[in-house]
C-alpha cells in the first residue's frame, strides 16, 4: 500500500457507507415510486344539469340551445344528465341544477314535479309558463270542461286540471327566470353563477329602462300607444317599443309593479275595461299583480 494515493470518497446522497452518515436524496433526485402504490388525486365530478319540460312550447329550452358557442363552455363544465330536447341520454338523479320549463296542467305532472324537486339541489323555473302559468293559464278564467268539449272529439279521454299553475304553487323553487321566451343572456348568467357558487347578477328593472338605454322614444308619451313596459320586468331588450308598438308584458310583472296607476293612464288614453283585462291576461295571466288587475276590470260573470 506504500506509495498509493488514498482518495477520499465524495459525499454522495443516498449512498450509505459504514461509518458515514446517511444523507437524504434531494427532491429532484428522489427514487421513482411504484405507480401501483402512488395515490392519485380524487377526480372532481362535474355538476349534474337536468332540464325537464311540463306544459309548454319548448321555446325556453330552444333558447338554451340557441346559446351555441357559450353553450359549449357550459356543456364542458357540467354533466348533462337529462335534456331530451338535446340528447336521448337520461341519467338518474340526484341533480345539482335542474331547469324546469312549463306549467302544471295535469294530475300526472302534479306528481312528477314532486319527484323532480326531490332529486334536485337547486331547482330553477325558466319562462312565463313555469313562473306564471303561461298563456294556457287563460283556462283559469273559464270552464275547462267547456274548452275540452270544443277542442277534442272525445273529451272523456282527456285528463286535465281545471287550472294551469306555476311550478312554485306545487314545490319550493330556488330561483325564477322569467320571459316568453327566457333571455339567453340571463340564462347563461344563471348557470354560470350556480356553477361558481355566487348569486345571479340579473337586473330587476322595468322595460322602460331598456327603452332609455337604446334611445327609444316612449310610445305612450309620444304616440299615446298603450304599453305594459312600466310594470313589466326587463330582459327582452325592449323589442316591441323599438318597432313603435306597446310592450305585451312577456317577462311578467316587475317587482314593484304599480298596475293600478298604469291602468288609470290607459283609461285616460281611451282604453276600456275589456282592453285592460285582455292586456293583463296574456303570457303571465297567473302572476299575482297581473291577475289582480285583470280581475279588477273584468266583466261580472
Amino acid at each position: 500500500m506504500r506509495g498509493r494515493v488514498l482518495r477520499a470518497l465524495p459525499v454522495r446522497p443516498g449512498v450509505h457507507l459504514p461509518g458515514r452518515p446517511r444523507l437524504p436524496l434531494p427532491p429532484d433526485r428522489a427514487p421513482l415510486q411504484d405507480p401501483r402504490t402512488v395515490k392519485k388525486p380524487p377526480v372532481r365530478k362535474k355538476p349534474r344539469l337536468a332540464v325537464f319540460k311540463f306544459a309548454s312550447c319548448d321555446g325556453c329550452q330552444l333558447s338554451l340551445l340557441s346559446c351555441e358557442d357559450e353553450l359549449l363552455a357550459v356543456a364542458g363544465a357540467v354533466e348533462i344528465a337529462n335534456f331530451l330536447e338535446a340528447s336521448r341520454a337520461v341519467v338518474k338523479g340526484p341533480y345539482d341544477v335542474t331547469l324546469v320549463e312549463g306549467s302544471i296542467t295535469t294530475p300526472h305532472d302534479a306528481e312528477r314535479i314532486l319527484e323532480v324537486r326531490a332529486q334536485s339541489k337547486f331547482l330553477v323555473t325558466i319562462g312565463a309558463c313555469a313562473t306564471a302559468g303561461g298563456i294556457q293559464a287563460l283556462r283559469n278564467f273559464g270552464d275547462v270542461k267547456e274548452f275540452t268539449s270544443l277542442v277534442y272529439a272525445r273529451p272523456d279521454y282527456i285528463s286535465t286540471l281545471a287550472t294551469s299553475t306555476p311550478i312554485a304553487s306545487h314545490v319550493k323553487v330556488d330561483y325564477e327566470l322569467r320571459g316568453c321566451p327566457v333571455s339567453k343572456a340571463n340564462l347563461l348568467e344563471l348557470l354560470s353563477s350556480l356553477l361558481h357558487g355566487r348569486r345571479p347578477n340579473i337586473r330587476e328593472h322595468s322595460v322602460c329602462l331598456e327603452c332609455k338605454k337604446r334611445g327609444t322614444v316612449c310610445v305612450m308619451v309620444a304616440h299615446g300607444t298603450p304599453c305594459l313596459g312600466p310594470v313589466t320586468h326587463d330582459g327582452c331588450g325592449a323589442i316591441c317599443p323599438a318597432f313603435h308598438r306597446g310592450c305585451y308584458g312577456c317577462f311578467g310583472p316587475q317587482e314593484t309593479a304599480n298596475t293600478s296607476s298604469l291602468a288609470a293612464a290607459w283609461t285616460r288614453m281611451g282604453s276600456t275595461g275589456e282592453d285592460l283585462t285582455r292586456a293583463f291576461r296574456t303570457y303571465n295571466a297567473s302572476a299575482e299583480p297581473f291577475r289582480r288587475e285583470g280581475d279588477a276590470h273584468a266583466r261580472p260573470g
